[in-house]
């Protein structure tokens, strides 16, 4: 007991010390009643050697009103309690006493009291503690205990009990609530009352008394002839403390936006005495602000007040907003923010300055946003409908997504790893480019801006550095790493087959280009089987001096380099459904 009177007084000072220093965030007035079931310790300071008391059933009943973390109350309690005769066993002239007659009555306290009322709460008001001080009167009624041997005459043991009205009580009560929504919780806590000067009854002048006994060798020997000790009747003190449980309801009144306007606003009474809200998306680690994030008003009940985006400085304001307490949830690209809470509190300073409330949510996850774009190659228009794949080359795993209708794509990637990207569509086909995360620096970037192209089925691509001697059709050292390149794409995209197409100046006859082409095709052709590219992909085509790229057709005066312009090697990617 004494340890749970201990831990009361700590919740006390605890308690205290949070109502000076971070008060209630809420500002509403209401009233809450909590009904309870408990348990009970007593202790009866009375001329009772031989008497105990045991524990019981505790009901009872708190009704507050709070203005803020201020409030007044009045208390209820029904306790049950039960007297315990402790007397030994002892022997008489005749031997061992047997054949006892004990009669034992419950002893019934009640308590009445009102006292001050001081509580404190999280931030969405969810979870409250409580500490109750009440002053008020108590009737304690019961407790005769009365122990004879075989006739009634023999009294061994007695107590005349009580039945006192008007007792002046003290009583102390700390209590923890938890709010599941907005007028109903359940809660918890102890609490310690004190009877002052309870006045014992009085039998034929005796209030307490007892046969005396002497101990010899452990055995209790009645005091033949002794005279019965009697006590006088005493204003003593009874104590309990007890532990409980119970329902909270809170009967509050919806306040409305007139209530909270005040003066100002008669006799306009309407919705837009209510305030702005101004919430600023962050990010914690470069501190820039974040377009495009996602921001929702929400009530203590989960429902949504009022959603908006934010514009390009990165915020989103929210017009005659009524005073009550809300939590700000954002969300960037399917991450949530850290949310924060607005208090009833701020909604009595903004109307009173006439200034908007400033909130900040803070996106805080560590990885990067990889805003890509999917373009033709060659071209600055994006491309929508691309199935864009991303493979992450140091951990296991990849994503899909697919771009929409300006080429944009978005992935969040890791710090320090490697990444392939690899853009999919009908009519396109694509190489694997490569991204690494390592060259960037979480606390200066968040955003890392990719382009990646794809070419359209079709399209000829020239391959710059294949290049053979004169009349001569070997591949040259020179020309292996175009044709490399040519591999991993086959090897990328297993369905696709590509036609080779080897190209003349106009110099010479028709028939000798139009011959020497086609070797060199097929020399490029052979290299790629050579590297285990099916031969069913290949396509050797010998195009001679019949697609020039300028104006320097037979008999036409060109200069070296002009010349050099036409003769080229070109391949040209033929997509499944293009055959």
């Amino acid at each position: 007991m004494k340890k749970l009177l201990k831990l009361l007084l700590a919740g006390f000072a605890f308690t205290t010390m949070l109502t000076t220093t971070a008060q209630s965030n809420t500002n509403e007035n209401y009233f809450q009643i909590s009904p309870r079931i408990g348990y009970d310790f007593p202790t009866y300071n009375n001329n009772t050697p031989y008497i105990d008391y045991k524990g019981g059933l505790e009901l009872g009943l708190s009704v507050d009103y709070y203005w803020n973390w201020f409030g007044v109350g009045a208390d209820f309690d029904y306790i049950k309690n039960k007297p315990k005769s402790t007397y030994p066993a002892v022997i008489g002239s005749a031997g061992l006493i047997t054949n006892l007659n004990l009669s034992e009555d419950k002893i019934t306290r009640i308590f009445y009291g009102i006292g001050p009322s001081f509580k404190t709460e999280n931030s969405d008001g969810s979870f409250v503690t409580e500490f109750n001080t009440r002053a008020g009167l108590a009737s304690i009624k019961g407790g005769r205990t009365l122990l004879t041997g075989p006739t009634t005459s023999d009294l061994l043991n007695f107590h005349a009990g009580y039945n006192t009205k008007n007792v002046f009580s003290l009583k102390g009560q700390l209590r923890f609530t938890k709010f599941f929504s907005e007028n109903f919780g359940v809660h918890a806590g102890v609490y310690y009352l004190r009877h002052f000067n309870a006045t014992e009854e009085n039998e034929s002048g005796i209030s307490a008394g007892y046969h005396p006994f002497t101990t010899i060798d452990g055995e209790n020997s009645l005091e033949q002839g002794g005279p019965i000790v009697r006590e006088e009747p005493c204003d003593c003190d009874i104590s309990s403390v007890g532990v409980f449980a119970g329902v909270t309801f809170k009967l509050n009144k919806k306040a409305s936006v007139c209530d909270v306007c005040g003066e100002d606003h008669y006799p306009r009474c309407c919705a837009t005495c209510g305030c702005g809200v101004t919430v600023t998306a962050k990010d914690k680690f470069t501190k820039q602000v974040l377009p495009n994030t996602d921001v929702v008003l929400v009530d203590l009940k989960g429902n949504i007040v009022q959603s908006g985006t934010t514009n390009s400085y990165g915020t989103v304001v929210f017009n005659d907003v009524n005073p009550d307490n809300y939590i700000v949830k954002g969300k960037l690209h399917t991450i949530n923010l850290d949310e924060t809470s607005i208090s009833k509190d701020e909604f009595k300073d903004c109307l009173k300055d006439k200034k908007s409330i400033q909130k900040e949510i803070v996106y805080s996850d560590i990885n990067f946003i990889l805003k890509g774009n999917v373009v033709e190659c060659n071209s600055p228009n994006g491309l929508e409908g691309v199935d864009v794949l991303l493979k992450d080359k140091l951990n296991t795993g990849q994503k899909n997504t697919i771009s929409d209708t300006k080429g944009a794509f978005l992935f969040h990637v890791k710090q320090a790893s490697t990444y392939l990207l690899k853009g999919n569509k009908e009519g396109y086909f694509s190489n694997e480019v490569e991204l690494a995360t390592t060259q960037y620096n979480r606390n200066s970037t968040l955003f890392i801006d990719f382009e990646m192209c794809i070419d359209p089925c079709g399209k000829a691509i020239r391959l710059d550095n294949i290049n053979f001697d004169l009349a001569k059709w070997d591949i040259l050292s020179s020309s292996i790493s175009d044709l490399q390149k040519v591999v991993k794409l086959m090897k990328d995209n297993p369905t696709i087959s590509v036609e080779m197409s080897s190209h003349t100046d106009s110099r010479g006859s028709h028939e000798y280009n139009q011959d020497l082409s086609q070797k060199r095709a097929q020399s490029t052709v052979n290299y790629l089987s050579s590297q285990g590219i099916a031969v069913n992909r290949l396509i050797a085509r010998g195009a001679g001096e019949s697609e020039l790229l300028n104006k320097c057709a037979d008999n036409i005066e060109c200069t070296e380099e002009e010349h050099a312009i036409n003769r080229r090697t070109e391949f040209k990617v033929v997509c499944p459904s293009l055959n």
